[in-house]
């Protein structure tokens, strides 16, 4: 997540201090990627160190202002133009769990995915309630409509990802089940055993009832 970029926007809109940046920042996008006020000050001061901000005197409470620089300004606009670099994904632990899951001994990866699953369905309920209250809030035209609307799609995105993220399980789920039996089968025709690096699962796939509909 661009912290710096963030700051900039916020920025954009006049001169800030820290502690209001951190509250817009977090207002802005319900929370979802809290802030402290260290790590808003040192982003600051390295964008201050880069030319993109400068400040610019103190408030009434003697806070002290930044305001945005040309320079900042035109990163900013660089920044909204250019795609977000897909080409190296963030490491995702979920991913990595089930690939080192697979083979390991005395783990049960069946088990592991029917976990994540329930824990993936919680998020989806949850989030789609958050959801509601922000369509809520958008339609009653209150102050901070803006916020709410950041808020909203921000919420749109973690439904869908979340929405993904179960289907994969009940992908991985099911292909871990086509191996096991394929590899199974295999060795029924040689007479070998199985090899142990085979996931342990049965052809019982009764645990995808958990399975989410999607959500819109």
């Amino acid at each position: 997540m661009s912290i710096r970029h963030g700051l900039l926007a916020l920025l954009e809109r006049g001169p800030r201090y820290g502690s209001q940046l951190r509250s817009e920042f977090e207002s802005r996008t319900g929370s979802t990627w809290p802030l402290n006020v260290g790590q808003v000050y040192t982003t600051l001061n390295r964008l201050e160190r880069d030319g993109m901000v400068a400040q610019g005197g103190e408030d009434e409470a003697g806070h002290a202002l930044y305001a945005i620089t040309d320079s900042g300004r035109e990163e900013l606009r660089k920044w909204f133009e250019k795609p977000v670099d897909r080409t190296s994904p963030a490491r995702d632990e979920l991913a990595i769990k089930l690939a080192m899951a697979v083979g390991a001994p005395g783990v049960d990866i069946r088990a592991v995915i029917q976990s994540q699953r329930r824990h993936t369905v919680k998020a989806m309920q949850d989030y789609t309630r958050l959801k509601a209250q922000a369509l809520a809030a958008v339609e009653s035209g209150d102050s901070r409509e803006r916020d709410d609307v950041a808020w909203l799609l921000v919420l749109e995105q973690l439904i869908f990802q979340t929405e993904a993220e179960a289907r994969w399980l009940d992908h991985c789920e099911a292909r871990l089940i086509r191996l096991s039996t394929a590899a199974a089968g295999s060795s029924t025709t040689t007479g070998t055993a199985p090899g142990s690096t085979t996931a342990h699962h049965s052809a019982d796939t009764s645990s995808q009832d958990t399975r989410p509909a999607p959500l819109r």
